[in-house]
């Protein structure tokens, strides 16, 4: 088999209709946002959605053979991977329940001394990593998310890019904020190329790429928003992060009308029972 086939057969995956869809989208995202935000300039950002982003697709490439090795079921949910953790059982889930958050910290920490707003701007940006992750089981759905949230923040971004930069270590607004726009336009840029793929079912974001995604909507949420808004959206990430552990989006979206509809705007319909995917 040729090291080509090879590749592709490694990122290939069964969808929930049934239908092979390709990890090289949620790889090409990461690869694509890093190299963006280091082109503009960020390089701080570009290290942390990259590191982040390979965390993602180390999960997606060696936790499949793990469980094939070892016969294991997998680890679900936060809950899950540190159960497995509390067993002396390390899963690549949980290295990254654990590296996300300090990759996300030295990412937003301002120069010199951080100031009050470090953890905060830290754990939005590892929720956020998470939350799409764990919205990414339907074609298009966590890019649905990504892409309006990215949207609202790069023309809040673009109103206060006039504005100075508040000094490293104030109410912990990440430095760089005189050019907040570059994290969202990179968001929507990276979202926008692979939102066509993913509808059509030829790809999926994976862990890699909704980890990427993610953190860098978190990322551009701490360098546009006041330190109240940061605080309620952290708010809102962590009940929708603790309500997964219990409750399924995917009962949730199908079980309201306009949340369905949304879901299901661009996606191709599900084989019938019986039929070829």
């Amino acid at each position: 088999m040729s090291l080509r086939a090879r590749v592709r057969r490694e990122l290939a995956r069964t969808n929930y209709a049934g239908r092979t869809v390709s990890l090289a989208e949620g790889a090409a995202v990461v690869a694509g946002t890093t190299a963006v935000l280091a082109l503009a300039g960020r390089p701080r950002e570009a290290g942390m959605v990259g590191g982040i982003g390979v965390l993602g697709l180390v999960d997606d490439l060696v936790e499949p053979h793990r469980r094939r090795a070892d016969g294991a079921a997998p680890a679900k949910g936060l809950r899950g991977h540190l159960r497995a953790l509390t067993r002396g059982e390390v899963t690549t889930g949980a290295v990254k329940v654990l590296g996300i958050p300090i990759i996300a910290l030295v990412g937003v920490a301002p120069a010199g001394r951080p100031g009050p707003m470090t953890l905060v701007d830290g754990a939005l940006v590892a929720g956020g990593a998470n939350l799409v992750n764990l919205l990414d089981l339907r074609p298009g759905r966590a890019l649905k998310v990504v892409l309006p949230l990215a949207a609202v923040l790069a023309v809040r971004g673009e109103r206060a890019a006039p504005g100075p930069a508040p000094a490293a270590g104030g109410d912990g607004a990440a430095e760089g904020t005189a050019r907040p726009r570059a994290l969202a336009r990179t968001a929507l840029l990276a979202g926008g190329l692979a939102l066509p793929a993913d509808l059509r079912e030829h790809g999926m974001l994976g862990d890699a790429g909704a980890n990427a995604l993610g953190a860098l909507v978190g990322a551009a949420a701490v360098r546009t928003l006041p330190a109240p808004a940061r605080v309620a959206a952290l708010l809102a990430v962590a009940g929708l992060t603790l309500a997964s552990e219990r409750v399924s989006f995917s009962r949730v979206i199908d079980a309201t009308p306009a949340l369905h509809a949304l879901d299901r705007i661009g996606r191709r319909a599900a084989p019938e029972p019986g039929a070829g995917a």
